[in-house]
């Protein structure tokens, strides 16, 4: 017998008073910590807005950084961030798709993928900053890129990597077992049954925790800096090897220093750090509604 079922009438309806009371409590605290949050939250972006959108103009993103504030633009920190997002999508998509659907397909299941797979999940919770020390001994000193682009953007697959694998991985178990039976049925085989139907199902969600990871990415600045990356850079980056910055550190640089107008252009550089941010998340929610549609079909 329960011990819900032993009560009598009077303590089952004083059970269930303090029951519904935590209940009640529970979402009461719940709404107030979001509530606290999203304020908090509005009221940065709103004065984010309030200094930088002064400062926002067309002469803001085609000029390059300067020691007057009145003329130092993100040129060079932008096009360097489109730059390295780009060459890191393309060294960590493929590597960390392709691992996903090894491990998640094709590999046995035994004590050494039982160890891959905690070690993937362990890498997704590093410190950024760890990655950035494994980038400056490994790409810098001991490969001899030096302080560059193709060092920043390596740097930056190996921080994505984990959390690529992890959710294509979740994508691929979210295909039901039933598409990969019926496809061998019919005398598909393996390979063919996932490259025609367990990845077109599951690139919906491989393409948004891939736009995830790389929104992440593009907002670090501890890796980059412990690299190397400058913070002053009047150029743009010509070839894999160039020296390179990008938003996140030229913020930095601009908080960093007195003059309140470098303030102004911080929050300026924030904006654009935002729209960017934004952009590529808005580019995940299409992508995974055009893709479901497709499946849905």
């Amino acid at each position: 017998m329960s011990r819900a079922a032993s009560l009598t009438p009077q303590q089952r309806e004083q059970l269930f008073f303090w029951q519904r009371g935590a209940n009640r409590l529970f979402i009461v605290s719940a709404c107030t910590a979001l509530f606290v949050a999203l304020a908090t939250l509005v009221i940065l972006v709103a004065d984010i807005l309030i200094d930088g959108l002064p400062r926002f103009s067309l002469d803001f993103l085609t000029h390059y950084p300067s020691r007057k504030p009145q003329q130092a633009g993100i040129l060079s920190a932008l096009v360097g961030t489109l730059y390295m997002i780009t060459l890191t999508a393309l060294l960590a998509f493929p590597l960390g798709v392709g691992a996903a659907i090894h491990l998640e397909e094709f590999a046995k299941k035994n004590r050494f993928s039982k160890i891959i797979e905690i070690n993937i999940a362990n890498l997704a919770g590093v410190p950024s900053i760890v990655y950035g020390l494994l980038g400056l001994e490994l790409f810098v000193r001991r490969l001899h890129f030096d302080r560059s682009l193709l060092a920043g953007s390596m740097t930056m697959a190996l921080l994505i990597l984990p959390i690529i694998i992890m959710a294509s991985r979740e994508a691929l178990r979210a295909v039901p077992r039933s598409i990969r039976e019926g496809s061998y049925a019919l005398g598909a085989s393996r390979w063919q049954t996932v490259y025609h139907q367990v990845i077109p199902l599951a690139l919906p969600g491989i393409l948004t925790g891939t736009i995830l990871a790389l929104s992440r990415a593009i907002g670090e600045a501890a890796p980059l800096m412990m690299i190397g990356a400058l913070t002053y850079v009047a150029f743009l980056p010509d070839s894999l090897f160039a020296p390179f910055t990008v938003l996140p550190i030229q913020i930095f640089n601009w908080v960093s220093r007195p003059q309140q107008a470098f303030s102004v252009n911080a929050a300026a550089g924030i904006i654009v750090l935002l729209v960017i941010l934004i952009s590529m998340n808005a580019v995940a929610i299409s992508l995974r509604n055009k893709f479901q549609k497709k499946r849905n079909w």
